[in-house]
């Protein structure tokens, strides 16, 4: 018997029999008990919701919605909700896939969860936005909880839907629930310390990458797809923590470069002062998305959406460090392309857990009623952070293999192991 994605189930799409790929390779590496592999090869359960929403008009207009929970062996689920006009159940099933991984791979009691809604939000009024948001959270109550799913914000949701969220459920069950959902604003039992998170997190291993391959963060030279939440932190955290210069940075209005590197807290100023977007900087030459991403730069940080890095723009890649801010940015024949290079690929899975790390110490401090100060979470954030990437490059060096092969094994040996220990009930 051998691990395999044949028999009567099928992938939702490529994207998840990517994902499926980038296990299995991991798997039979690690020669993983076959029973187990092949179950962790495909989600627990897959909600699809249907649900009307009245708009200004008067209007009822039905949208389509997703909660997937891809294994809860370790914990309870865990991840985002998004809101995109091309969000489907291929992509939703492959990032709760990602985020099992993720969780186990920086040693938290979760599972992998992730949700979302096919609607562009840009064209909802803010009463829209909320209906939506709360019939949506009321679909999806019946697998959601704190001690069963946690959700928490992703592409196009932030703080404000979360506490709808919050206070949706909190109304339903007759309790306020802080527990339920993670990323809410400070007063209503957010955390200090996650807007920048995940943004501290591909800094924090961007500099561990830097160790390894003899290069001197505070010398090296960054390029960012991306300047959202993510990107936007990780170049203010390299820049002023780590000392790196952030030559180029790009939007989805188009790149910039400059040579001496930019002052980002200015460049944040700008973006937040022209529609949320870079085009137009005057102290930056303009340049494509694609010229971003094959320049002669040390750290190269992706942290757009999935499948930047195509077979074609590998081909070009010239850094010496990609750092996967976003999930699922390269691409299965891209990645071989740059291992042969000998770049060092620290995959989505490590490099952007800092999202879901501290989005953890946000529900140990709801269900505590205790909150912890900034400096605590940093240093912890830090610790786990830079724990877990010793440990994938240990492992990488052991099987002689890649970081992201690497990154799998250490998180299916964890989630594996609590699948063996609990056992398959009821039998």
């Amino acid at each position: 018997m051998e691990i395999s994605k044949m028999g009567n189930l099928k992938a939702p799409g490529p994207l998840y029999e990517m994902a499926q790929n980038q296990f299995l390779k991991a798997a039979r590496l690690m020669e993983l008990d076959p029973n187990i592999g092949n179950f962790l090869l495909w989600p627990q359960k897959t909600l699809v919701v249907h649900f009307p929403v009245v708009m200004d008009d008067g209007r009822v207009e039905i949208f389509e919605g997703y909660r997937v929970q891809h294994n809860t062996a370790r914990g309870p689920a865990k991840g985002g909700i998004r809101y995109h006009p091309d969000t489907n159940l291929d992509e939703v099933s492959s990032l709760a896939f990602w985020m099992t991984w993720k969780c186990a791979v920086v040693n938290l009691p979760y599972g992998g969860g992730k949700g979302g809604i096919r609607v562009d939000p840009s064209k909802l009024s803010e009463k829209e936005l909320e209906k939506l948001s709360r019939r949506f959270f009321s679909e999806i109550q019946t697998i959601v909880g704190p001690t069963k799913d946690i959700p928490a914000p992703d592409v196009n949701t932030n703080a404000k839907i979360m506490a709808w969220y919050m206070d949706t459920y909190s109304m339903n069950v007759g309790q306020t629930t802080l527990g339920v959902v993670t990323g809410k604003p400070l007063d209503l039992g957010g955390s200090e310390g996650r807007p920048e998170a995940t943004g501290r997190g591909v800094s924090i291993t961007a500099s561990e990458a830097c160790n390894v391959k003899g290069i001197d963060i505070s010398k090296a030279r960054v390029a960012i797809q991306g300047f959202g939440n993510v990107g936007s932190y990780s170049a203010k955290i390299l820049s002023e923590e780590y000392g790196a210069k952030i030559v180029a940075i790009s939007d989805i209005s188009g790149g910039i470069y400059n040579e001496d590197g930019f002052d980002i807290d200015e460049l944040i100023e700008y973006r937040d002062q022209n529609g949320g977007v870079i085009k137009g900087y005057p102290k930056g030459k303009p340049i494509t998305n694609e010229e971003l991403l094959t320049l002669d730069v040390d750290i190269l940080v992706p942290a757009a959406l999935e499948n930047a890095i195509t077979e074609k723009i590998a081909k070009d890649v010239k850094a010496k460090i990609i750092v996967e801010g976003a999930n699922g940015p390269t691409t299965e024949e891209a990645e071989k392309i740059l291992i042969e290079k000998d770049i060092l690929v620290v995959p989505d899975i490590l490099a952007n857990a800092g999202g879901v790390t501290v989005s953890y110490f946000e529900w140990v401090q709801d269900l505590q009623s205790y909150f912890w100060d900034i400096e605590d979470i940093r240093k912890e954030l830090t610790k786990i952070m830079k724990r877990s990437f010793t440990q994938v490059f240990a492992t990488k060096q052991k099987y002689n293999t890649d970081m992201r092969t690497a990154a799998y094994i250490v998180a299916i040996e964890r989630v594996a192991s609590a699948v063996k220990k609990r056992g398959y009930f009821p039998m």
